[in-house]
């Protein structure tokens, strides 16, 4: 079995304003790097659309028929003061659902070993009923649903190192003892949530807040101090990542210093720990990274790492 790499090129008509950090870019850089010689055995698929019942099992369904509607057929609309909707952009959403939803099930099949979604918009910080940060759904907390629903998985564990906290996904499933969220972030930054004191209605949700220059030694630290035990103990029967780049040195949104070889070592830990409780279920769905050199390069850490798999 191999890695699979699923994306798809209705993403990149989400089209957002001139000068805006989220942008087609980063897709087209991610997918060259991983058209490189060393990613000839990636299998590769594109995203089909999440259906809207699916994209409902994590959101309301009239707020996905909201968003559908609120999407223009001509020009751009703005949602918030960081978010907008193009016309391609209801498609791009649902296809960045789609491939996390897809991932699942072909990682459960044990017809991929793991999997990467390069997709946008990304959807981290899409709460229960509300768009926000770049996002309008919640890709990873649709796929966590999903594998619950029709794969009838009882635990599913979420770990997120964008450098943003996932305030859209902590919502989500605050009061849900059968999903564990984890996350380390900077703070203070964007969204402003993410204290360590928040944890849940169950004690299910871990935070992990870095300080404006931490770099590799305290991200790692974070996580085997924070994370990694707290995992363990959950025993996840599958671990999605929120992987986000933009901790990297190089980014502009925020100032941590990760650098590439520590994407690659937070990846192995997360194998490790779907090793032992997972049967190796690993499903990755790209949230941020904005500096598009670091995006890539990050980007073909973390993929390589899987492939190590």
């Amino acid at each position: 079995m191999s890695t699979l790499y699923i994306t798809h090129p209705a993403c990149l008509d989400h089209i957002t304003p001139l000068g805006h950090p989220e942008r087609s870019e980063r897709l087209k850089v991610v997918d060259r790097v991983l058209e490189g010689e060393k990613f000839a055995l990636l299998a590769r698929e594109q995203a089909p659309a999440a259906a809207l019942d699916t994209i409902a099992l994590a959101h309301p369904l009239d707020y996905v028929e909201q968003i559908r509607d609120a999407c223009p057929t001509v020009g751009m609309v703005r949602i918030d003061a960081d978010t907008s909707m193009s016309p391609g952009s209801f498609e791009a959403a649902t296809r960045a659902a789609g491939a996390a939803v897809r991932a699942v099930d072909e990682v459960v099949a044990t017809k991929a070993a793991n999997a990467f979604c390069a997709v946008r918009p990304p959807g981290h910080h899409a709460e229960t009923a509300r768009p926000m940060g770049f996002c309008l759904f919640n890709s990873v907390a649709v796929a966590a649903r999903h594998a619950q629903k029709q794969h009838g998985l009882d635990r599913v564990a979420i770990v997120d190192f964008d450098v943003h906290h996932g305030n859209g996904t902590q919502d989500i499933f605050w009061n849900d003892p059968t999903v564990m969220y984890c996350s380390t972030h900077e703070m203070p930054l964007y969204p402003g949530t993410g204290a360590t004191s928040e944890r849940g209605a169950h004690n299910n949700i871990v935070n992990a807040p870095l300080q404006a220059g931490d770099g590799g030694e305290k991200f790692r630290a974070a996580f085997e101090g924070a994370i990694l035990p707290r995992l363990a103990g959950f025993a996840p029967e599958l671990v999605i990542i929120s992987a986000g780049f933009d901790a990297h040195t190089r980014d502009p949104l925020a100032n941590l210093n990760l650098v590439e070889a520590d994407f690659t070592w937070v990846t192995q830990k997360l194998m490790e720990v779907a090793d032992k409780s997972a049967g190796g279920r690993v499903v990755s769905v790209l949230e941020g990274g904005y500096d598009l050199q670091g995006l890539a390069n990050s980007a073909a850490a973390h993929v390589a790492a899987l492939m190590q798999g």
